[in-house]
């Protein structure tokens, strides 16, 4: 949901930047790009922040069971790549709905 929001809260943001892009021939492609842009920078340095921490933990709470094993580095690799397809999939929504959209409609009210 925080993800859906922060997606809705850019392209409403943006709305102006967007439909000037598109007057100026911007296509679909890349003003999905530009806005996603943004949101994965977000995703990609919580992952750096978070796989480190979340190491930690895990090892310390893997350490109190009687039958001990290692948490293996890809681990954190798959679910940093999952959590930024899921970021990519929910912007990706926002900014192409926001890049259809009408640009006389954005530019209209300057």
């Amino acid at each position: 949901m925080g993800l859906f929001g922060l997606g809705m809260f850019t392209a409403q943001r943006r709305t102006k930047e967007i439909g000037i892009r598109k007057v100026l021939g911007a296509t679909v492609v890349n003003i999905t790009a530009m806005l996603a842009k943004d949101c994965l920078k977000l995703v990609i340095i919580s992952f750096f922040i978070a796989s480190p921490v979340a190491y930690y933990f895990s090892h310390k709470w893997l350490q109190d069971f009687a039958y001990r094993i290692n948490m293996p580095w890809w681990i954190f690799i798959i679910a940093g790549i999952v959590a930024a397809i899921v970021a990519l999939a929910t912007i990706s929504f926002q900014a192409i709905k926001a890049a259809v959209a009408n640009p006389v409609k954005s530019l209209r009210t300057e």
